[in-house]
């Protein structure tokens, strides 16, 4: 029986598995982009509080004009002016 230090090495199977090395940092290099792009808000999820609001009829046309999820819509951008003013300090 061989062992592996005797055998000879495929050169195919020695590419494939560089490619593969490759791949894998590259794909490593974009999940930690990502992950260095992303806000507190994407993985905070606080408990929702129902509300009674006022808003102007157009202000509800806009967002309901894309579907489901108006309400969503309506919190993600009260949310991204709320952290505009908190970084203002």
């Amino acid at each position: 029986m061989k062992t592996r230090s005797s055998q000879t090495r495929d050169p195919r199977r020695s590419e494939r598995r560089k490619r593969i090395l490759k791949a894998l940092r590259e794909e490593k290099k974009r999940v930690t982009g990502a992950l260095h792009a992303m806000r507190i808000s994407d993985f905070y999820k606080p408990l929702k509080k129902p509300v009674t609001l006022r808003l102007d009829a157009d202000v509800i046309a806009w967002f309901k004009k894309d579907g489901r999820r108006y309400q969503s819509r309506i919190n993600d951008a009260l949310r991204k002016v709320m952290e505009g003013e908190l970084k203002k300090g």
